[in-house]
């Protein structure tokens, strides 16, 4: 399993040659998955006028394509700029069901100049399944990625 350092270095290193961002995104997403077992659905979505809408993404398939900002867990960290995690999805009524296995969720903001441009989503089928560290991690990828993206 690659240390945070070192899935940030790769993604800061991609970031520079990657031919666009959405291969950029697509390969933040798969290496995220491939080196966080716990993180069984991860995904970019990226602000377009007032909706989410899904981007990249690896796991299993959601019927959230589109999410009005300020509507379930991802619209709120939209809406606030803020990182939300939740230990147990079960019991936020934010929650936006997509799987009955997922227990946990974090929703991480990418911004740039303030302005939110979208969100990296990543569910846990694991209670409690995001640490301290998961939060710098993902937010250290978020402004890479926020560097490359329109």
């Amino acid at each position: 399993m690659a240390t945070s350092e070192q899935i940030v270095s790769f993604l800061q290193q991609r970031a520079a040659s990657a031919p666009s961002a959405q291969e950029l995104m697509s390969e933040a997403v798969a290496l995220l998955q491939r080196e966080r077992p716990s993180y069984h659905w991860v995904g970019i979505y990226l602000l377009q006028g007032k909706e989410l809408v899904l981007g990249p993404y690896v796991g299993r398939p959601t019927p959230h394509t589109l999410i009005p900002l300020g509507r379930g867990l991802c619209g709120a960290a939209a809406a606030s700029g803020n990182t939300i995690v939740v230990d147990d999805v079960r019991s936020d009524p934010r929650y936006l069901a997509c799987s009955l296995e997922t227990r946990s969720e974090i929703v991480v903001p990418i911004m740039r100049d303030g302005r939110v441009l979208g969100e990296i989503d990543i569910d846990s089928d694991a209670p409690a399944a995001f640490a301290p560290e998961d939060r710098q991690l993902l937010e250290a990828v978020a402004e890479v990625l926020a560097a490359r993206l329109p």
